[in-house]
């Protein structure tokens, strides 16, 4: 599922109010964050996304998946689950869309923008924008461990 593809990676950070994205650098080595989303409505959320794969040249969208801390799915992540299958078909299957383990990368959002020493009160786009970088980065990291397991395969 991991496999290498051309262009751009799109990670979503899926919230009730707003969407945290990043973009992948076209090699797919690092993550940058993107302006957070204020959510509309589904049909304009989607068209937002449409748009936004089409200018990057984006051909996979990861999708937070908010599991619970045991693994397990709960409604939140049936949301998730729910969006990422509808942005698919809208997507009509040009781009990859997955969903993506998202657990703790709300607390590290947090923990790094303390260390930064940025306002609480205007920190509500720039935790959902850090956590999806976060989310971006750690799927790059993964592949990059992946991947010469996969080269060297018979």
């Amino acid at each position: 599922m991991h496999g290498n593809r051309a262009g751009r990676i799109l990670a979503i950070d899926l919230g009730d109010r707003r969407m945290g994205l990043a973009l992948s650098d076209p090699l797919g080595l690092t993550a940058q964050g993107l302006p957070t989303a204020e959510r509309r409505n589904k049909r304009q959320d989607l068209n937002f996304l449409e748009v936004l794969t089409r200018r990057h040249a984006v051909s996979r969208v990861l999708v937070g998946n908010p599991l619970n801390m045991d693994g397990s799915a709960g409604p939140q992540s049936d949301k998730a689950r729910a969006f990422a299958e509808e942005l698919a078909r809208r997507l009509e299957q040009s781009i990859a869309v997955e969903l993506w383990d998202e657990r703790l990368t709300s607390v590290e959002a947090h923990q790094v923008l303390d260390a930064t020493g940025l306002e609480k009160a205007g920190r509500k786009g720039a935790v959902d924008q850090m956590a999806a970088t976060i989310l971006l980065q750690s799927f790059l990291d993964t592949c990059r461990v992946e991947a010469p397991a996969e080269e060297t395969a018979p």
